[in-house]
């Protein structure tokens, strides 16, 4: 059994690509008074918006890949599973709730806040915090928890997450470049659930190429890593 299946793999990439790729499309669309450094991604969606489709659907098409991904991320804890299933969820309703022409709306307003929560939580919900075992070449070997899904890196990266939202706030209420860190956040949080599936995948390939050797003493059938 792999710890992640390829289709997760496929999913984890295709999220960024579709979110990053379809905003910077999309923004390329719009009329000359646009500006990404100020104006929110959800502008792209909006109802008026140039091509308004097209942010709606890539919106909606990262939310399907966070979802899936959440489903394959056997390495993760589930509640970290379920927070990336939670914030793909929300990410297809943001698509379906789009903001009025020169206004937002209730609906529009906690979908993007719950997708935001929930993806900010995730790295840390996800961590492990001991080491897990899977079959390799139906021989047992230990497996280490990814540098991605320990403790610390969860808490320093959700912490990092909400620092970047608090100051979306400040920007978004000081009417500064509240676009550009929206970006960078949404950026980072679709991101992360990529990082750790790649390196989730180094970790077993390492592992698997670890030679195992038979310990005095070991009943029969199981083995230990020379490594140890």
């Amino acid at each position: 059994m792999a710890i992640v299946p390829w289709w997760a793999l496929l999913s984890s990439g295709c999220a960024p690509l579709i979110l990053i790729g379809g905003w910077a499309y999309a923004a390329t669309l719009q009329p000359a008074g646009y500006d990404p450094m100020t104006a929110s991604i959800s502008a792209l969606a909006a109802d008026g918006a140039a091509y308004q489709w097209l942010m709606a659907g890539a919106l909606a098409l990262t939310g399907v890949c966070h979802m899936v991904t959440a489903f394959g991320l056997r390495a993760a804890a589930k509640a970290g599973r379920v927070a990336l299933a939670c914030g793909g969820l929300a990410a297809i309703l943001v698509a379906l709730s789009p903001e009025p022409a020169g206004g937002t709306s209730l609906r529009h307003m906690v979908s993007t806040g719950a997708g935001f929560t929930a993806l900010a939580l995730f790295p840390v919900l996800a961590a492990e915090r001991g080491a897990l075992r899977f079959p390799v070449l139906s021989e047992q070997r230990p497996h280490r928890v990814s540098w991605t899904l320990r403790p610390v890196t969860g808490y320093v990266v959700t912490a990092l997450m909400g620092a970047c939202a608090i100051w979306f706030l400040i920007e978004l209420h000081g009417h500064g470049d509240a676009g550009l860190v929206e970006r960078l956040l949404t950026g980072a949080q679709s991101v992360w659930p990529l990082f750790i599936v790649v390196a989730c995948v180094g970790t077993r390939l390492r592992t698997a190429m670890r030679p195992v050797t038979v310990t005095a003493g070991v009943g029969r059938g199981e083995r230990s890593d020379s490594s140890r």
